[in-house]
């Protein structure tokens, strides 16, 4: 039997790879107020966003529990027919989505004692982490073996980069994360932040006055990176909040500078959403 693979819902990976390869989604949880929406199951990334444009207050997002995990788990054993799980989370560094995996893990070994399952943390974020898992799941579909499959996750995560840019710093006042001096002054001047992940941590790259400049520092940091690597062309995918004609001028000006052997275009998972607002617009990509 093949390998399997399993991953959650904030790896944003697109509805159609997901059923093609034969990917167990695990969700995220949102809470809004005295309700419980299970990520991507509940509540969809448009609905959301549409929602999110009004809300005067911002919800809470929480991770699988162990739970959630043994019962992707146990999907897989009997859809799959196999006992070789990867499984992949987002950066250990900010949820506690690996260690409820691990502890699945451990649960479900106990009953399967043949189960051999690799819990990966990808120490990414977005379709950095679902890169990860689309590229383990294509060599699993091709016949590759356990250790094969585990190799590959792990290197397309260390090579992965997350770049993305927020229409507003309004979410992240809301959310607390900045002073309401700072956001007052940020959407007096259009500035906009451009953030990326290094070592499973949330960085800021710097701040753009208006959009088209923040879309050109992107493409020149893809650039850097892509040369930095010694490579020619990436395997991109494009994300966003409720902004689909924006994130289609960001990849037009990508592609103008880089060859992109693949092009994914997403929206970005609820429970990620929620953190950086509608307008958001981003890519994951890896150099090859």
């Amino acid at each position: 039997m093949m390998v399997a693979v399993l991953t959650d819902s904030t790896a944003s990976i697109p509805a159609n790879l997901i059923r093609g390869l034969g990917i167990e989604i695990v969700s995220y949880y949102i809470h809004r107020g005295s309700e419980t929406l299970r990520d991507m199951v509940d509540v969809q990334p448009g609905e959301f966003a549409a929602w999110l444009k009004t809300a005067s207050r911002l919800p809470t997002t929480a991770n699988p529990s162990p739970g959630d995990y043994l019962v992707g788990l146990k999907n897989l054993t009997k859809r799959a027919g196999g006992m070789e799980i990867v499984a992949l989370t987002m950066t250990s560094k900010g949820s506690g989505a690996y260690q409820s995996c691990l502890t699945a893990v451990n649960m479900l070994a106990e009953q399967m004692p043949k189960l051999r399952c690799e819990v990966v943390d990808t120490l990414q974020v977005g379709m950095s982490h679902g890169w990860a898992a689309v590229e383990a799941a294509r060599l699993a579909a091709a016949g590759a073996k356990f250790d094969q499959v585990v190799q590959r996750a792990r290197e397309v995560a260390q090579q992965g980069m997350m770049i993305q840019t927020a229409d507003t710093l309004r979410y992240l006042y809301m959310g607390g994360r900045i002073g309401k001096a700072q956001h007052l002054v940020a959407s007096a001047l259009k500035i906009k932040p451009i953030i990326s992940m290094q070592e499973g941590v949330i960085v800021a790259l710097g701040t753009a006055r208006g959009q088209l400049r923040a879309y050109r520092q992107i493409v020149d940091l893809i650039v850097r990176k892509v040369e930095v690597a010694g490579k020619r062309r990436i395997k991109a995918a494009f994300t966003h909040v409720a902004a689909p004609e924006q994130v289609e001028q960001l990849r037009a000006m990508v592609a103008e500078r880089v060859e992109c052997e693949e092009v994914l275009v997403s929206e970005l998972s609820s429970a990620l959403a929620v953190h950086s607002g509608p307008g958001t617009v981003g890519v994951s990509f890896f150099p090859i």
